[in-house]
């Protein structure tokens, strides 16, 4: 991202998000490019592979969909330009897969996007716990666990318990370097509001056109 003057930031603030940021769309366009969003998606997925074991379940998922929505891209780029133009015209057809798949990278999205936001208000409000796993589960249950049946939803409590601490998960976005987690915040701030306002953006068209599902996943975790 470059910095308000104009230049890159310095080569010492870089982090895991340094070169994120102006890849994912922004949400305050009429329509949202579908090469954007699997571009900013896969940069997400990059970042929170780096986060363990932990996020497996996620990392594999959002991939999963990401590839269903790419597939079905590549067959029609300029009709399929934006995504809400491709899920209009799958409605008309026999096949729902990319419709089904923004659905479910979009509670992805969601998902972080409240981890994020959690970890950036425990660090403006000075709370120094390390413990990631109360951050996660409140994240899921305010994102994903509505759509998940009880046993999704036992598996990420026993996943949880293999969560890297804050420390680390700061660490690691700081590219392993020691006293950047402002620079980290500071760029956690600005792709947290990118992904919270693509996913209301999408929220809303799926409400208009009456796509939303609610049935209850019991074999995926997102």
């Amino acid at each position: 991202m470059s910095a308000s003057n104009g230049s890159l930031p310095a080569e010492d603030s870089y982090t895991a998000f340094t070169e994120l940021k102006e890849t994912f769309p922004h949400f305050d366009t009429e329509k949202i490019k579908t090469e954007e969003l699997l571009e900013g998606s896969r940069g997400i997925v990059k970042v929170i592979d780096r986060f363990g074991k932990v996020f497996a379940p996620v990392v594999f998922d959002m991939n999963r969909n990401i590839d269903k929505i790419n597939v079905k891209f590549v067959t029609d780029e300029k009709s399929f330009e934006y995504v809400e133009d491709m899920v209009l015209l799958e409605k008309g057809s026999d096949s729902n897969v990319a419709t089904d798949a923004l659905q479910w990278l979009r509670r992805a999205l969601h998902f972080i996007g409240r981890l994020f936001q959690q970890l950036i208000d425990n660090h403006d409000s000075g709370i120094t716990s390390s413990d990631l796993t109360p951050i996660l589960k409140r994240a899921y249950s305010e994102t994903l666990e509505q759509y998940h049946g009880w046993l999704g939803t036992q598996l990420f409590n026993v996943i949880t318990r293999f969560a890297p601490t804050v420390h680390c998960l700061f660490y690691t976005l700081a590219l392993d370097k020691h006293n950047k987690v402002d620079h980290v915040v500071r760029d956690m701030r600005i792709l947290t509001l990118k992904i919270e306002g693509c996913v209301e953006k999408l929220r809303r068209f799926y409400e208009e056109n009456n796509l939303e599902t609610f049935y209850r996943c019991y074999k995926k975790l997102v």
